[in-house]
């Protein structure tokens, strides 16, 4: 199966709508499945005096609050239909992640897209997961920062809402959902996890990319990789583990001014991504350990048969002196070495010459 490349746009259009259509362009040429966007209502998202993070500052080299970058950022539900439709044009899936449910409403209802991506930071906020699972999209959840426990909670509120419970909402609920076979078999159907680091960029110490594994044994779910290291080689490394997500953030400068860019990749390095990626899907085989077609034509090659070292007469016995190892390996195989120990030669042998 393919992996499924997500070029994470992100918010490196700086607030405009003809920077974002650029790497829309960027990632078509890349040929990456999906570019994803970030939607969000700054008001219905954080309060005027939320703080920055620390990378954001760096990045940024500004005091600002994170209010007044963000509003910076935004881009209006006009602005997100022109791209979706630029999108549409173009033949790469338009995705967005909602950060509030006017957001989660105009991407669900008015973009009507299939797929909903649910970001690191919403994965406790069950009032949104409960909107977003009522509506029965199919729902990519991105677990940085988050314990098992808390993946599973997360999940439990997606249950509750595919399943369209009409108890109240509650934890009990949640866990109820969470291990009904109902429940169990709508998350199978619908829910992608995404292995995080969630910092900008991600120490490559940090990024403990066992964890797609655990997570994939513990809930039976797809599991991908959502990538902010510098550089494309913990991606690819992701997909060699069996992501069956990889998500990127793309920009067309790391030097360009803005939260996100320096944790980015350049076009060239994207494309570079973007085809390693499909060259580790075809190495990765069935599993089943057989000679290639390739390989064939080098066994006789490359192995060795039971040879004669000496002129063997007939009715001369094989012998460890009389008997070498040598290429090719057409003759007989040097598994019957032991077997031919004093056994007499049914004919003359010239030196080198296979033992059959």
């Amino acid at each position: 199966m393919k992996t499924y490349i997500i070029a994470e746009a992100g918010v490196n259009h700086n607030g405009d709508v003809n920077l974002a259509k650029k790497l829309v362009d960027i990632a078509v040429k890349a040929k990456a499945n999906a570019v994803k966007f970030q939607t969000w209502i700054t008001e219905n998202v954080m309060s005027k005096t939320a703080p920055k993070a620390e990378y954001q500052i760096v990045n940024t080299g500004s005091q600002e609050s994170q209010f007044e970058m963000e509003k910076k950022l935004e881009l209006t539900f006009d602005e997100f239909i022109e791209l979706k439709n630029y999108c549409d044009e173009n033949s790469i899936e338009f995705l967005s992640t909602p950060f509030d449910f006017e957001s989660a409403d105009f991407l669900i209802n008015s973009l009507k897209l299939n797929t909903i991506k649910i970001p690191s930071g919403e994965i406790t906020n069950a009032p949104l997961l409960l909107y977003i699972a009522k509506h029965h999209k199919n729902i990519i959840l991105s677990t940085g920062m988050a314990t098992v426990a808390e993946i599973q909670q997360a999940l439990g509120v997606i249950a509750f809402g595919l399943i369209n419970d009409k108890t109240s909402p509650s934890v009990e609920a949640f866990e109820r959902a969470y291990i009904s076979e109902q429940g169990q078999q709508l998350i199978k159907e619908r829910v992608s996890l995404l292995h995080c680091t969630t910092e900008y960029p991600a120490p490559i110490d940090e990024i403990n990319l066992l964890a797609m594994k655990s997570m994939e044994n513990v809930f039976g779910l797809p599991v991908g990789y959502s990538d902010h290291t510098e550089g494309i080689e913990i991606s690819i490394a992701a997909v060699a583990l069996g992501a069956t997500i990889i998500e990127k953030h793309i920009t067309y400068d790391k030097n360009a001014e803005g939260p996100d860019h320096a944790a980015s990749i350049e076009p060239l390095e994207l494309n570079k991504m973007v085809e390693s990626i499909r060259n580790v899907e075809k190495s990765i085989g069935n599993g089943i350990k057989i000679p290639s077609k390739s390989e064939l034509k080098n066994r006789e090659i490359a192995r060795k048969s039971l040879v004669a070292s000496e002129a063997i007469k007939s009715g001369e016995y094989f012998s460890h002196a009389n008997l070498a190892i040598k290429r090719p390996g057409s003759g007989l195989s040097p598994f019957y070495y032991w077997e031919l120990q004093n056994q007499k030669a049914t004919r003359d042998f010239n030196i080198d010459e296979e033992i059959n």
